[in-house]
């Protein structure tokens, strides 16, 4: 049995365990709930209420012996993605754990070909960006698959995808979208996961970058590294020339006249 194997059955018999009179779904949802909100209560203050309301009602549905099964499930894929961070862990654990067949009948696209497209479809001049990063930004998430190989395609490069790679991240599914935000956040990816229907209400950003998310903020989950000295600092620097170019548009001018008049 290889090391991967070994996480991968140890999830797997850990999750089987919990199931008991509850449906793989309930499990695989309360699993991926209860870790996304312990990584967002780490940064997200304004969130944090809220969401740690959703947690309690999670976890007082488990004794405290299942608590602890559910913590080596966590344990199982952070040693799973340390290990190996270019695969797609949590979404190779979805189809294992036979989800696909229940709720909306999701298929994740295989991380192989994930990976291929990465690599195809990379570009030096990306991560050339005169921001001294570049934004990346998935859809249609699902658990994070083209996102991942990306930010692997960039360490092959010798490129620090931690502080050059803004990710921005959205998803129709609450749960799908939490379970991409939970790879990324521990795959040190810097950025956001915004859950919603794409078409009908995108993410969007009071900047050009993406640094400053707009809409409401209980669809948004930032990972624990957007929150890194370098990228608070690349926020502050964009919310001033944000309200400077406000301030210079609403400016009253000679004559009546405004900017670009």
């Amino acid at each position: 049995m290889t090391p991967a194997d070994k996480h991968t059955k140890a999830f797997t018999a850990a999750f089987d365990s919990l199931r008991g009179m509850r449906s793989r779904w309930e499990v695989w949802q309360d699993f991926i709930q209860i870790v996304a909100i312990e990584i967002s209560s780490v940064t997200d203050k304004v969130n944090a209420p809220e969401r740690a309301k959703i947690y309690q009602g999670i976890v007082t549905k488990y004794s405290k012996k299942e608590r602890e099964t559910i913590a080596r499930m966590l344990a199982a894929v952070i040693a799973g993605v340390d290990e190996n961070p270019d695969q797609d862990f949590l979404g190779m654990q979805y189809m294992l754990c036979e989800l696909s067949s229940g709720h909306t009948g999701q298929f994740f696209t295989p991380y192989n070909i994930s990976h291929m497209l990465a690599e195809l479809s990379f570009d030096e001049k990306m991560t050339e960006e005169k921001y001294g990063f570049t934004t990346i930004n998935e859809p249609s998430c699902g658990a994070g698959a083209n996102l991942i190989a990306f930010a692997n395609a960039c360490k092959r490069r010798g490129i620090c995808y931690h502080d050059r790679v803004l990710f921005i991240a959205q998803d129709l599914d609450y749960i799908v979208g939490l379970t991409c935000y939970i790879q990324l956040s521990l795959l040190g990816c810097a950025g956001y996961v915004v859950i919603g229907d794409t078409l009908a209400a995108p993410a969007l950003s009071r900047d050009e970058q993406g640094l400053l998310p707009a809409g409401p903020q209980n669809r948004i989950w930032y990972t624990p590294l957007f929150s890194s000295d370098v990228w608070i600092a690349r926020r502050k620097i964009a919310e001033v020339k944000e309200a400077e170019k406000l301030l210079w548009e609403t400016k009253p001018w000679p004559n009546g006249c405004k900017t670009g008049s």
